[in-house]
């Protein structure tokens, strides 16, 4: 590479870190490396690999040079003992719950440690479209917000709107300003048929009419309606939970939400609103009876609780290699099911005692992990709406159960087509039997044996695979991750941190 070439290269880098907030150190952290070799390659005077690039472009979300390259996979070495402590980042879903909310605060809203993700990351790209200005504030990943007098709703980023599914939650802060409004058709997971029917029937006592052509979703708001009886939402979803709450953050009178989810980003986006001076009595019940405002202009500082799914994926990920680690800010009211679970199959684990988030309401405790010997339960294991085990922590399941004895039987009967994701775990050696759409069959224990997979498309049996890999023998390959990167920040980095080896790799 000629020096003209390494110092191009070498400021591209720069920017793009800069651009994402990042300092020279903490960028030498994502990549295992040292703060000097950073300075080094941006000044042009450090000899790169294509996928030390690659590797960069990765860290930094940007591509630094165009190869053609197609996307980031992921080279797993195992078996792999882990070691060591970890804290939980903030919750995914909370993030995104606020960030959407954030439109209906006309003042700055300061969000502290936000989950950087890739979710979040195209929420930011549309937030932009529209005319918000966000900045990260430092190196804990604090968010600050603030909203132009007018949103430019004629603007919207399409491609960043198409990339994530939780767009459908800027309906509800959105119908308050603006009586029409176009919004693109939401993407991310696959995972069957999400219908937004359950939103628009939460939405429609506001007065939002939504028609779906041409790939957007055509709103329209009628001023003359308003709630006048609760509201009974026939799906106890989170995100039709929120966007309820969001409507009536701005609705003066008083709505009462029946069948409301009382789950963890619900929570935290009931203590968000109470912030912004929306009196919202019920929290962690399923009746939120809402006063809103007429309006909202506050500068307000708030913190997201922990996320108990990261929590989840940590556990399973000591359990799957049984290994010793310390998993620290564990949100523990929304992982108790969970963790009754795992105790009926033989898992052995110390807890701290309990102390409050930075939120001032979620517990938390510290949780270190045991050598265990796990056997099949008794029943089935099924999800339930909170306080009930999360149906994002079910697939978990389905990789502790390949290394317990015995038969264990999932049954996810809330999405169509997800469990059949989890046969992935067959290439790595595993027993499970695909009995119908919603239902696997798996037997144990199982000795996993390193393959090449392509990442399936729905985020959590992408990390179930990922954590099988950790406990294969061998070299693994998991093809095109963005998946995880969509609702996992530097899963792989801080994974390595604790012991694996996963070098992220992209074909050149």
């Amino acid at each position: 590479m000629s020096e003209g070439y390494k110092g191009r290269i070498g400021n591209l880098i720069r920017d793009a870190r800069k651009h994402r907030g990042l300092t020279q150190a903490q960028l030498a952290e994502r990549l295992g490396t040292s703060q000097s070799a950073i300075n080094r390659i941006e000044k042009g005077q450090q000899n790169l690999s294509l996928e030390m690039i690659a590797r960069i472009s990765a860290a930094v979300d940007s591509s630094i040079v165009d190869f053609g390259v197609g996307p980031t996979h992921l080279r797993v070495t195992g078996p792999t003992t882990l070691s060591g402590e970890i804290d939980v980042k903030t919750s995914k879903n909370a993030g995104v719950a606020l960030l959407c909310a954030s439109l209906l605060n006309r003042g700055r809203t300061t969000l502290r440690k936000v989950a950087r993700i890739e979710e979040v990351n195209r929420l930011l790209e549309v937030l932009g479209s529209l005319g918000v200005q966000t900045r990260w504030l430092n190196e804990d990943n604090d968010l600050e917000i603030i909203p132009p007098k007018e949103l430019r709703l004629d603007n919207v980023d399409e491609a960043a709107a198409r990339r994530t599914r939780s767009v459908i939650m800027f309906l509800g802060p959105l119908l308050h300003r603006s009586d029409a409004f176009e919004l693109p058709y939401a993407g991310g997971c696959q995972l069957g048929t999400r219908t937004v029917e359950p939103h628009m029937a939460a939405l429609r006592p506001f007065g939002l009419e939504v028609k779906a052509t041409d790939g957007s979703y055509h709103a329209n708001v009628d001023r003359a309606v308003q709630p006048g009886r609760p509201i009974v939402l026939t799906e106890r979803g989170d995100t039709v939970t929120e966007n309820a709450l969001m409507a009536a953050a701005l609705h003066t009178g008083t709505t009462v939400i029946r069948n409301a989810s009382s789950n963890y980003m619900v929570q935290d986006l009931c203590f968000y609103l109470q912030k912004l001076g929306v009196r919202v009595e019920g929290i962690g019940t399923t009746t939120l009876t809402v006063t809103g405002c007429e309006s909202i202009d506050v500068d307000v500082d708030y913190a997201p609780s922990e996320d108990p799914i990261e929590a989840m994926s940590l556990l399973a990920a000591a359990i799957v290699t049984d290994s010793e680690i310390t998993i620290r800010r564990v949100p523990i009211e929304f992982l108790e099911i969970e963790l009754a679970t795992l105790e009926e199959m033989g898992f052995v684990y110390d807890r701290s005692e309990e102390y409050v988030a930075r939120n001032g309401k979620t517990r938390l405790v510290d949780i270190t992990t045991r050598h265990s010997v796990l056997h099949a339960p008794l029943d089935k294991i099924h999800p339930m709406p909170f306080p009930g085990l999360n149906i994002d922590n079910l697939p978990f399941f389905a990789v502790i159960a390949a290394v317990a004895s015995g038969q264990t039987l999932l049954h996810d009967w809330v999405y169509e087509n997800r469990a059949i994701y989890l046969t992935e775990l067959n290439k790595l050696g595993a027993q499970v039997k695909l009995l119908d759409p919603h239902r696997v069959m798996i037997e144990g224990p199982t000795h996993f044996s390193g393959a090449e997979i392509v990442c399936p498309p729905a985020l959590r049996p992408a990390v179930v695979v990922l954590l099988a890999m950790l406990a294969s023998k061998g070299t693994s390959v998991l093809r095109s991750t963005y998946v995880i990167a969509r609702g996992y920040e530097d899963l792989a980095e801080r994974l390595n941190q604790l012991g694996a080896t996963i070098t992220p790799f992209r074909d050149i």
